[in-house]
């Protein structure tokens, strides 16, 4: 089963600012929330989990 995070715990974990996570996903970096009601949404745990790891493994490309 595939928890849904809110985003406070997503924020949480990322570091990143809400206004971030939105450009973001805008631009197709950051993982797109899914629709859990009228007025909620929420992203699948283990999408969001692997944002850092892949982040971290373009930055470390990058420098290389």
């Amino acid at each position: 089963m595939q928890a849904i995070l809110r985003l406070p715990a997503v924020k949480a974990r990322t570091g990143l600012a809400r206004s971030t996570i939105y450009e973001r996903i805008a631009r197709n970096e950051f993982p797109a929330q899914v629709k859990l009601g009228a007025r909620a949404s929420g992203w699948v745990e283990s999408e969001s989990n692997a944002w850092p790891e892949r982040s971290i493994a373009e930055s470390r490309a990058e420098a290389a």
